[in-house]
């Protein structure tokens, strides 16, 4: 049998070989021996800066749909990456979009945008009274270990007329395989030529200096034990643990502080963009959008082509759907940017085109 494959708008690819084929057909066999129970059970994992709106989005597609139970594990994009491409899960979230060469290696899977939000900067400076204000070349000084004090002349010039301590920075970022990694150093390998060339961008890196955590929990936990202590997490996590935020210089030269409403300005700025390819990154707008943060990036649902069961594909097509409709106004409540219209109509989209394609290979598939 030959090997082919093909794309739904740059997302949606298939890689069919007679491995790949004698899995699917395993996985079906399997199924038939499934109870209704464990039809009803289904598992996701993967990006930890949706976590927070996971469980909110699957505490209330459960009250309307009884005997439904979806659990989702918290284990970084990496991980949740990984364990699709292992057929371990049911869905996958991450916020690092798989590109053409990675959609090759991984069975076949729709990436679906699910929200959005900004990466922030937090820090454990209980002296200081006001925010803290980094521009791109100072945030990257820090992370590359160029500054290394909180009294570096950069940063005095970012905060004029700011006392700032005279203590050691400790950078904080993760040790597991992360999405919010991938946006934080695709912003730094943007605005720092030399970030990009000594470091670069991803999921997992080779950091310069710094501790590690499992996480954004795990990174929030670093900066709040150590002081002098900086680093990146998604907003609710700083919020809930009542940790400042730096403001970011954007390319207008505004110092931007992280938002629902600045991450919807970097979202619209790069619109033609998305509308492209939902893949696009959105960190560092244009100099036009002068109130968008720029270190945020979208979170993506990765969702098996073949699903384990008709039952569990037809579970995980109505969760998605609510988390693409209703599920945005949930997600807004806990500090994310809710999809575009348009965005939301590309995954509605999206979404109709994976069901006919589950269509097709249940009508095609040898029984």
């Amino acid at each position: 049998m030959s090997k082919n494959s093909w794309c739904l708008s740059g997302t949606l690819v298939v890689a069919a070989g007679c491995a790949v084929l004698l899995a699917a057909c395993g996985s079906r066999s399997k199924s038939t021996q499934e109870t209704g129970q464990n039809s009803s059970q289904i598992v996701g994992a993967g990006s930890s800066f949706i976590y927070p709106a996971m469980t909110q989005w699957a505490s209330e597609f459960q009250k309307s749909h009884p005997g439904v139970q979806i659990n989702y594990q918290s284990i970084g994009s990496g991980g949740g990456i990984q364990q699709v491409k292992g057929g371990l899960l049911d869905f996958a979230a991450s916020d690092a979009a798989l590109d053409d060469a990675q959609l090759k290696e991984m069975p076949a899977v729709v990436q679906i945008p699910e929200s959005a939000g900004p990466v922030c900067i937090t820090y454990n400076l209980p002296e200081l009274k006001e925010p803290l204000r980094l521009s791109p070349e100072t945030l990257a000084g820090i992370y590359l270990g160029e500054i290394k004090n909180w009294q570096d002349p950069r940063l005095k010039k970012d905060n004029p007329g700011v006392k700032l301590p005279n203590d050691n920075i400790v950078t904080a970022h993760r040790s597991d395989g992360s999405g919010t990694t991938n946006i934080f150093s695709t912003y730094l390998a943007k605005v720092s030529p030399t970030w990009d060339k000594k470091v670069g961008k991803g999921i997992s890196l080779s950091w310069p200096n710094g501790l590690g955590g499992k996480g954004n929990e795990g990174v929030t936990g670093v900066v709040k034990q150590t002081p002098g202590g900086i680093g990146y997490v998604e907003l609710i996590y700083a919020t809930q643990n009542n940790l400042p935020v730096a403001f970011i210089r954007n390319r207008t030269g505004q110092y931007v502080k992280p938002s629902v409403a600045s991450t919807t300005a970097a979202i619209d700025a790069f619109s033609q963009e998305l509308a492209r390819d939902v893949r696009n990154p959105i960190v560092d707008p244009p100099a036009s959008a002068k109130d968008a943060y720029p270190i945020a990036g979208l979170t993506f649902l990765i969702i098996p082509v073949h699903p384990k069961t008709p039952a569990k594909g037809k579970i995980v097509e109505e969760f998605v759907n609510y988390i693409i409709s209703q599920g945005q106004d949930e997600a807004e409540k806990l500090l994310y940017a809710k999809l575009p219209a348009a965005l939301q109509h590309q995954d509605q989209n999206l979404l109709a085109r994976l069901n006919t394609q589950n269509n097709q290979a249940a009508s095609t598939s040898p029984r």
